[in-house]
C-alpha cells in the first residue's frame, strides 16, 4: 500500500471517501497526482458485511453523537439520528440503493423558474445543464447505469410489477426499472446482480457501484493513492496568505496527525463538511473557514420524502430482488398547477421486518404494529423523493454543549419543513396510495420521512461570493486551494436522487484541479 510522508506538501488531501471524495481521488490518481484520502470510518469489505439489519446498521452507520432541532418529524421520531449515512470506506455509496436520474434544465435555474417563493432562499446554479451533460455521460458510463449507453435494464421483481401495473392504471407513462447503478450483467469488473436485495446493509456481491468496489481500487492500482481509514479530520490549516496548507486529523490510535497538502478537497457529507469548516475557524476566519458570506451550514436540504406502503390479499414478497428496482418519473415534471413548485419521483423500496417496525411505525405498539408485521409478505413499498426548498435557517451549526469521542463540538441539524415541502409530500402520498389502490390494495399506509439520506446544500455554489461558499467548480470563494466535493455544493436540490450528480460534479472538479495543479507544480 502506498504511503506518503506527513510533510509531503505536493499531495492532494481528500476528506471523505464517498461518492464525491472517492471519485475525485480516483480521477486525480489516474492523472498522476499523489492523493491522500482521510476516511473517518473503517475499511469494511463485502466479506465483513452481515446479513442482519440492526447489526449491519451498527457496523456501517455514522452513529457519532449529533443533535437535532426544528419542527420536522425526524426531531420527534429520531432525535439522535437526523441522518442515515455511512461511516466507512466508500461512504454512503455502500448504503445507497443506486437510483440515478439526472437534473432537468429548469432545476438548475430554480430562482428564475419558480420566482420569489416566500420563505425560500432560492438561487440559480452558476452552471447550466449543457455544461453538466458530458459529465453525466461520463458518470453513467463509469457507474454502469442501466437504461443508459446500451446498459441493459434490471429484471422486474414483484415489488416493481405491482408498482408498474398501478402506474399504468392511473395513467402514468414514464415508469421503468431504472436508471440504476447496479449491474444487470457483468460490467467493469463487477458481476451481475443476484437479486439479493437489502443492500442498504452493504452489497456483499459487489454488483452495485460504490467507490469502495470501483473508484478506490482503481485509484490504488495507480500507486498514487494513500488511503487512511479510521482517520477523523479535525481541522483544516491555512497560512497567512489564506491558502490551505494541510489537515489535522486523529488516527486510529488516537494520535493527532498533520498532513500537509497542496490542495484540500472536503467530501464529508453535507453535515460533516460544514462542521469541519466551522471547526477550522481562526483569527483570519473568525466565523469558520471559507465563511465570509455567513453561508457555511445554511440552506440545508434533505429532499421532500415520505413513504407509501400497500398491503394486498396475496403475497408480494417485496424483499426479493433489488431494494429499489423501479421509478415513476411522471410527477418530476415542471407543473405548478399541482399547488407546489418542483417535482418528485416515486421509487420502489423494501425494508426487512426489523426496519419496517422501527421506521414505518416509530413509537407504535399493540395492534397498530402487529397488523403491519402480519401483512409483511403481502406488502409493497414506494418512496417519494422530491425537491425541497432551501431555507437560510435550515442549517448545520456547532453544538458546544455536546462533544464527540475526540472532544469536538458535534453538529446540530436544524430543519423546518417549508409549506411547499408539505404540499408536495401530501400530493405524493395521495398519488402513491392511488397507484396501489388501482391494483387492489386492501389498505395503504403513509409514513413520514426517515432520517435523512440525501443531505444537500450547506456549502452551496454561487456566482457571487456573498451568496454562497464555493464557485462553479466547487472551489471556496475565500480559499483558493480548498474545494468542496460532495452534495454540500448543491445550490438547490432538484427532484433527482443526488449521487449521479455528485459523481458528475466531482469528475468535472477533478479535471479542473488537475489543470490548475499542472500550472503550479
Amino acid at each position: 500500500m502506498t504511503r506518503f510522508d506527513y510533510d509531503d506538501g505536493d499531495v492532494v488531501v481528500v476528506v471523505g471517501s464517498g461518492a464525491g471524495g472517492g471519485t475525485v481521488a480516483n480521477e486525480l490518481c489516474q492523472r498522476g497526482f499523489k492523493t491522500v484520502v482521510l476516511e473517518a470510518g473503517p475499511h469494511l469489505t463485502g466479506e465483513d458485511y452481515v446479513q442482519d439489519e440492526w447489526e449491519a446498521f451498527g457496523q456501517m452507520a455514522w452513529t457519532d453523537p449529533r443533535t437535532t432541532s426544528g419542527s420536522w418529524q425526524v426531531a420527534t421520531d429520531f432525535p439522535e439520528l437526523p441522518a442515515w449515512i455511512v461511516k466507512a470506506v466508500g461512504g454512503t455509496t455502500t448504503h445507497w440503493a443506486g437510483a440515478c436520474p439526472r437534473f432537468k434544465a429548469h432545476e438548475l435555474a430554480a430562482r428564475s423558474t419558480y420566482g420569489d417563493i416566500d420563505g425560500a432562499n432560492l438561487l440559480d446554479w452558476p452552471i447550466a445543464l449543457s455544461e453538466l451533460e458530458p459529465y453525466y455521460d461520463k458518470a453513467e458510463i463509469k457507474m454502469g447505469v442501466t437504461h443508459r449507453h446500451g446498459r441493459p435494464p434490471l429484471p422486474a421483481n414483484n415489488n416493481y410489477k405491482v408498482f408498474a401495473n398501478g402506474a399504468e392504471k392511473v395513467g402514468y407513462r414514464y415508469y421503468s426499472t431504472g436508471p440504476y447503478a447496479t449491474n444487470a450483467e457483468p460490467y467493469d469488473g463487477r458481476p451481475a446482480t443476484v437479486q439479493d436485495g437489502f443492500n442498504f446493509q452493504g452489497d456483499k456481491h459487489g454488483s452495485k457501484w460504490s467507490t469502495l468496489v470501483a473508484e478506490l481500487p482503481k485509484a490504488e492500482r495507480t500507486g498514487n493513492l494513500d488511503l487512511r481509514p479510521d482517520s477523523h479530520a479535525a481541522q483544516i490549516l491555512h497560512d497567512a496568505t489564506g491558502r490551505a496548507t494541510g489537515v489535522l486529523y486523529v488516527d486510529r490510535n488516537g494520535t493527532l496527525r498533520r498532513q500537509r497538502a497542496a490542495v484540500v478537497c472536503v467530501a464529508g457529507n453535507s453535515i460533516e463538511t460544514p462542521r469541519l469548516l466551522l471547526l477550522s475557524g481562526s483569527a483570519q476566519h473568525p466565523d469558520g473557514l471559507a465563511n465570509s458570506s455567513g453561508q457555511v451550514g445554511r440552506n440545508y436540504m434533505r429532499h421532500t420524502t415520505g413513504t407509501v406502503w400497500g398491503q394486498f390479499d396475496r403475497p408480494v414478497h417485496m424483499y426479493r430482488g433489488e431494494t429499489m428496482a423501479g421509478v415513476i418519473a411522471d410527477e418530476s415534471r415542471l407543473d405548478t398547477d399541482r399547488g407546489f413548485v418542483g417535482g418528485y419521483y416515486m421509487e420502489t423500496i423494501a425494508l426487512g421486518p426489523a426496519f419496517l417496525a422501527k421506521f414505518v411505525a416509530p413509537g407504535k405498539w399493540g395492534s397498530q404494529l402487529t397488523e403491519l408485521l402480519d401483512g409483511y409478505r403481502n406488502t409493497a413499498g414506494m418512496w417519494i423523493v422530491g425537491e425541497d426548498m432551501p431555507q437560510a435557517d435550515n442549517r448545520i451549526t456547532l453544538n458546544s454543549d455536546v462533544t464527540d469521542a475526540h472532544q469536538l463540538p458535534v453538529a446540530d441539524v436544524h430543519f423546518d419543513d417549508h409549506a411547499n415541502d408539505v404540499a408536495m409530500r401530501r400530493h405524493g402520498q395521495r398519488q402513491g396510495a392511488a397507484v396501489y389502490q388501482a391494483v387492489g390494495s386492501r389498505r395503504t399506509i403513509e409514513t413520514p420521512p426517515y432520517p435523512s439520506t440525501h443531505n444537500l446544500g450547506t456549502c452551496r455554489m454561487s456566482q457571487r461570493p456573498r451568496d454562497g461558499v464555493v464557485d462553479r467548480f466547487g472551489r471556496a470563494h475565500d480559499v483558493p486551494n480548498l474545494f468542496i466535493s460532495d452534495g454540500s455544493v448543491f445550490t438547490t436540490g432538484a427532484a433527482a436522487n443526488p449521487t449521479l450528480t455528485i459523481v458528475a460534479l466531482a469528475t468535472r472538479q477533478a479535471e479542473y484541479i488537475a489543470t490548475e495543479l499542472t500550472k503550479t507544480l
